[in-house]
C-alpha cells in the first residue's frame, strides 16, 4: 500500500505541512495530519534538498559537487572513430580549411568548429558521413545542398553531407572560401542589427528558395 504513488504525494504533503506549522525544537507528531486513510501511521522522513541535477544537454545524472562538462572534447576525440573513408575526407578538409589564413579550430560539445571573428562552418563527424554546417549570406542551390535554414539577419546555414575525400573539391570548397571571405562582414552586419523577438533563437528554421 505504501507503494502507490498517491500516498507517496499524501505522505509528501504531510510532511511538509509538519514541518512549516512546527515550532522549533518540537519533534514531529506520529501521525499523518490525522486525516484519510493513512491516519495514525509514521510520518516518513522526507529529504527535501536535491542532491544533484540531470545535464540539459546529454541527460547524465550529476551528483551534487562533481565536476561535469560535456561540452569540452577534442578534435581527436570526435573524430576517433571515423572510417577509413571518412577519415580521409576530414584530413583533407580540415587542411583546404586550414590554408584559407588566420582561424581558430577547435571542438566543441559534437562539432569541430572553423572561426575568425565567428564562426563560418563547423564539421558534425557521424557514424557515416561528416556533416557541414556553412554559413553564407545568400541560399545556394546544388544537389550537394541537402538543406538550408536561417541562422541570423545576415546568415544562411547550408547543410551538406560528406561521405569520401573525392568531394571535398569545387564547389564545396569554393563555398568554404566564399564563408571564409564573408564571415566578419556578416558577423559586424548582425552586430549593427537589432533583434526583434520574432528573430530570436531562429537557426533550425527551413528557408525557402529566393
Amino acid at each position: 500500500m505504501l507503494a502507490n504513488p498517491q500516498f507517496t504525494v499524501f505522505f509528501r504533503y504531510c510532511s511538509i505541512r509538519q514541518r512549516a506549522v512546527r515550532p522549533p525544537g518540537k519533534p514531529p507528531k506520529d501521525d499523518n495530519c490525522g486525516i484519510g486513510p493513512l491516519a495514525g501511521l509514521p510520518a516518513p522522513r522526507q529529504n527535501l534538498y536535491v542532491t544533484g541535477r540531470e545535464c540539459y544537454h546529454c541527460k547524465q545524472w550529476v551528483e551534487q559537487g562533481e565536476e561535469h562538462d560535456c561540452w569540452t572534447t577534442t578534435e581527436a576525440a570526435l573524430t576517433l572513430d571515423l572510417s577509413e573513408d571518412l577519415r580521409d575526407a576530414w584530413d583533407r578538409l580540415r587542411e583546404t580549411a586550414a590554408s584559407f589564413g588566420d582561424q581558430r579550430i577547435y571542438a566543441s560539445h559534437k562539432s569541430i568548429m572553423f572561426s575568425r571573428k565567428s564562426c563560418y562552418f563547423f564539421v558534425r563527424p557521424k557514424r557515416s558521413f561528416l556533416e557541414l554546417c556553412v554559413f553564407l549570406n545568400r541560399t545556394l542551390k546544388a544537389p550537394q545542398i541537402r538543406r538550408v535554414d536561417r541562422a541570423s539577419k545576415s546568415k544562411l546555414v547550408h547543410f551538406i553531407r560528406i561521405t569520401h575525400r573525392d568531394e571535398v573539391e569545387p564547389p564545396i570548397t569554393d563555398w568554404l572560401k566564399e564563408a571564409y571571405d564573408l564571415s566578419d562582414a556578416l558577423s559586424k552586419t548582425d552586430q549593427l542589427k537589432p533583434k526583434s523577438g520574432t528573430e530570436k533563437n531562429v537557426l533550425g528554421r527551413p528557408v525557402r528558395g529566393q
